[in-house]
């Protein structure tokens, strides 16, 4: 009974290595399978003594096998592991890693999302005789081994938001967050509270937890891995990957393939190698700290030596964590810093108190941060010679300096002068004006009543929609190239709304784009918003010379970069100014839709943290204006992915110093700058006609076989989610701006 079974482990481990590589030819696969058919002859004829020989000869034949089968491992080959119903599962990491574990926010498939699994859990430790218990609070996504209702790991908004939820229980108890990444892609639905917007929200509130985050990635797969992937300390199993998009989503891309068809393997398999998306690749970029070495051709639920040592790295990790904002640390911060020199049961006896102060908790917090500003630094390129770059840090030093003597130094005494002020002159106005009384009536008897003409117009000025009309009696100060075409231009609304047909120098000059029959927007260049929107001659940019570059080597993006660059003259596809609205300084950081889509990388991702330092330094009002992104730059795979944490965390840290951020989508915004730094501001608007979403159309019917209505993007479908707070005339863009920088963002409202 015991030979049968090995038999039939052996005959399950030749089947997974077959899932491993394919329909590709290898010797040492057709030796496995020939020895195995071989057994299974000889066996028949042989002594039961000759028969155990032969099987144990067969398993060390196997272990052999799939040790240099390991070494062969394609990147390509590397997904089909991870993607494999084998596969470890958060289930058996809770049940082999944790020593006690209780599941939370569901239980399998009754759960408000099944793919995402949240535990309350805890792990012992002995030191001496003492034992202690420190808990912990895990969350991954979970696949299961080919449970359908797990979606493959795929999770659903809700799901993302059951994970915040408790991520914040956990920051108030106080106890550190483990989080498994697991899957292949977040589900793109917009149902509230939205794919991108909850991811968004996610990753800002992940930004500021008080708590240590450690993350360990198997599979992460563009924004849905960055839900819960933004930490403290980042693991990564040897077998796992960690991309912008799927190889076959790449080649779909690089082959422009339409729905329904098939793309080479060949192209598949060099798509993979090309995103650099294997354990090695990441931990050389840095984007992971530590690689926990998996059996070779992965691990599986059998393998419990895998669990004692993922045991280990995730205590050390979080040890690590804790040890690195702590005040007494040196002797253990040392012992645990050097890996190969620590046996498991030493680190692990080793105590380390998972407790978090309010001074800790502020270290942290900046380590995590600077964490990810030093991240993607060499992916871009500086044209800046060395001087300019002096001089750049020169006026940042003086700037910071300025900010802190003039807002932080000498702005909280006058704070301070202000309220005690305002608080006396409260009781002295109460006192004047019940002895004043008498007078004031006496004075209403005999006179007429006196009118302030400059009270009277600041009250009513924003009651009269008319004044600040973007068009002036002149017309606008930028007209569109089409504006010069003679031909007649059909609205898309034409058959529903018998819109007639417009004569272009009409509709693209005077009407602003807009149809004078149904409203609809039809789309502007980027620089009609620069021109027309903002005060003249206001605009300064700044940060050109970051220029996106192609960290990857990937094959013929060179040359597409540069037929972009020639395009547009610009160097990336974000601008960068500061400019005014009727007087009043703001920064603006632009992505526009004619540089390769408006998809951001390094390059812009770098140019909009810098604006929004500048920003906070200044103490000017933020506008990101979306003029068109396509998502994350492919090309660039983790350079471009890691953008939406980084600069998530860089407009987090500008809105706590008082910041007001406002975003205004234009045309369509899709994918990873939505679902990240853009998602996130408390104030989003769009221009009418607009789509914003997690994923277009044709990537949701791909992925999850719905056909969607043909408006599911549309501004107001997202106004009706809660995704966009306003939806706005191109035409009243400056004056809904200028009404926002003296309501939203007043005096009282902003740096405050």
């Amino acid at each position: 009974m015991d030979t049968e079974k090995r038999i039939a482990e052996l005959s399950e481990r030749l089947g997974y290595i077959r899932d491993i590589f394919g329909s590709r030819e290898n010797a040492n696969i057709t030796l496995l399978e020939s020895k195995l058919r071989e057994f299974g002859e000889r066996e028949r004829l042989a002594s039961p003594q000759e028969a155990a020989r032969l099987l144990q000869q067969l398993e060390d034949l196997f272990v052999f096998l799939e040790k240099k089968l390991d070494a062969e491992l394609s990147a390509m080959d590397v997904v089909r592991i991870v993607r494999h119903p084998q596969r470890v599962s958060l289930k058996d990491i809770l049940e082999n890693v944790y020593d006690n574990y209780t599941e939370i926010g569901g239980q399998d498939e009754y759960s408000i999302d099944p793919s995402m699994l949240i535990a309350r859990a805890y792990i012992t430790r002995r030191r001496g005789d003492k034992v202690h218990h420190q808990p912990v609070m895990v969350i991954g996504q979970e696949k299961g081994h080919g449970q359908e209702f797990r979606n493959g790991g795929s999770v659903k908004p809700w799901g993302n938001a059951k994970a915040l939820q408790y991520m914040k229980v956990a920051e108030t108890e106080k106890i550190p967050i483990h989080t498994f990444v697991s899957t292949p892609g977040a589900f793109p639905v917009e149902d509230y509270p939205g794919a991108a917007q909850q991811i968004a929200r996610n990753l800002y509130e992940m930004a500021g937890l008080k708590v240590p985050v450690v993350s360990v990635i198997s599979e992460g797969g563009s924004g849905g891995a960055e839900a819960i992937g933004l930490s403290d300390a980042r693991l990564m199993f040897s077998h796992g990957y960690y991309s912008v998009i799927s190889p076959e989503g790449a080649a779909a891309i690089e082959a422009g393939t339409r729905q329904g068809q098939r793309v080479p393997p060949e192209l598949i398999g060099a798509c993979a190698s090309r995103l650099k998306m294997t354990a090695k690749d990441n931990l050389s970029m840095g984007y992971v700290d530590r690689i926990i070495q998996e059996p070779h051709l992965g691990a599986r639920p059998y393998h419990y030596d895998f669990f004692k040592n993922l045991r280990q790295e995730i205590i050390r990790a979080t040890d690590q964590v804790f040890l690195g904002i702590a005040g007494m640390k040196l002797f253990r911060a040392m012992v645990l810093g050097r890996h190969k020199d620590v046996s498991p049961a030493d680190a692990e006896s080793m105590y380390v108190r998972w407790s978090v102060d309010e001074a800790a908790a502020e270290r942290l917090l900046w380590r995590r941060y600077r964490k990810y500003r030093c991240m993607a630094e060499n992916a871009f390129v500086d044209s800046r010679t060395p001087a300019s770059r002096l001089y750049s840090k020169v006026q940042g030093a003086v700037w910071s300096g300025y900010s802190f003597l003039r807002y932080d130094f000498l702005g909280k005494q006058e704070r301070r002068l202000s309220k005690a002020l305002g608080e006396v002159e409260g009781e002295l106005r109460v006192v004047v004006d019940k002895m004043s009384g008498p007078i004031r009536k006496m004075t209403r008897r005999s006179g007429a009543p006196v009118c302030d003409a400059e009270k009277s117009r600041m009250l009513t000025e924003l009651s009269q929609p008319e004044l600040g009309a973007c068009l002036e009696d002149w017309g606008w100060s930028y007209i569109s190239p089409r504006a010069r075409e003679d031909r007649a231009v059909t609205c898309p609304n034409m058959k529903q709304s018998g819109c007639p047909d417009l004569w272009a120098p009409d509709l693209f000059g005077d009407f602003a784009g807009v149809c004078s029959h149904c409203g609809h927007h039809f789309p502007m260049e980027y620089q009609w918003y620069l021109h027309n929107v903002f005060d003249v001659d206001s605009l300064h940019e700044f940060n050109a010379e970051i220029e996106a570059g192609n960290p990857l080597d990937y094959p013929g993006f060179p040359e597409k970069l540069e037929a972009a660059k020639k395009k547009t003259g610009k160097k990336s596809s974000c601008l960068t100014y500061e400019a005014r609205i009727d007087g009043k300084k703001m920064v603006v950081a632009v992505l526009i839709a004619p540089f390769r889509g408006g998809t951001v990388g390094a390059a812009e991702g770098e140019k909009f943290i810098r604006a929004l330092a500048r920003a906070r330094k200044r103490h000017y009002p933020f506008l990101a204006y979306v003029h068109g992104t396509a998502g994350i730059r492919i090309q660039e795979s983790l350079h471009g992915l890691i953008q939406m944490p980084r600069v998530t965390m860089a407009v987090r840290r500008y809105i706590e110093a008082g910041g007001l951020y406002l975003v205004l989508y234009d045309t369509n915004s899709y994918a990873g700058p939505v679902a990240s730094f853009l998602g996130c501001s408390p104030y989003q608007f769009a221009v009418r006609s607009s789509n914003i979403g997690f994923a277009g159309p044709g990537v949701i019917k791909e992925t999850t076989g719905i056909d969607i209505p043909p408006n599911y993007h549309n501004a107001y479908q997202a106004l009706t989610r809660g995704h966009v707070q306003g939806i706005w005339d191109r035409r009243e863009v400056r004056k809904n701006l200028k009404n926002a920088l003296l309501t939203i963002g007043g005096r009282n409202l902003y740096y405050r």
